[in-house]
């Protein structure tokens, strides 16, 4: 657990303003996929995907430090979760509910996210290998 809150001290010192609220609105809509998660399979997948990703962000973390490295947790995760929800399943089956409402903002969310971890893995291979800091 000693990891966790190293990772969650260094998130706060070292990253923009911007990013800490980003990172706090995906929280806030994901976590959501655990009341839906009782009802539907689709969020399932999303707690799955949110769980590991947290895991392989974390595990990321430990490995090379708070570097450009931290979003390959998301990328291996979190890509094959938003094909699914988005292919597969798709918000087509429930019809402007709520879960519908949610199910597409989660998407847009995991998207969002998704490129802006790409970008990071490609500075990353590109060179940028230190520690991030503001």
């Amino acid at each position: 657990m000693e990891i966790f809150s190293q990772f969650y001290t260094e998130m706060t010192t070292n990253s923009p303003t911007w990013v800490l609220v980003w990172v706090n609105a995906i929280a806030a809509v994901l976590t959501l996929s655990i009341a839906f998660s009782f009802s539907y399979r689709e969020a399932r997948w999303i707690l799955l995907g949110v769980t590991l990703g947290m895991l392989g962000t974390v595990g990321a973390y430990a490995l090379f430090g708070f570097t450009r490295l931290l979003g390959l947790g998301h990328i291996l995760f979190w890509t094959p979760t938003l094909i699914y929800i988005v292919t597969v399943r798709g918000w087509k089956t429930y019809h402007k509910t709520l879960f519908s409402r949610w199910l597409i903002l989660a998407a847009i969310i995991i998207g969002i996210s998704l490129a802006f971890d790409v970008v990071d893995l490609l500075r990353w291979i590109l060179g940028e290998r230190a520690p991030i800091r503001i």
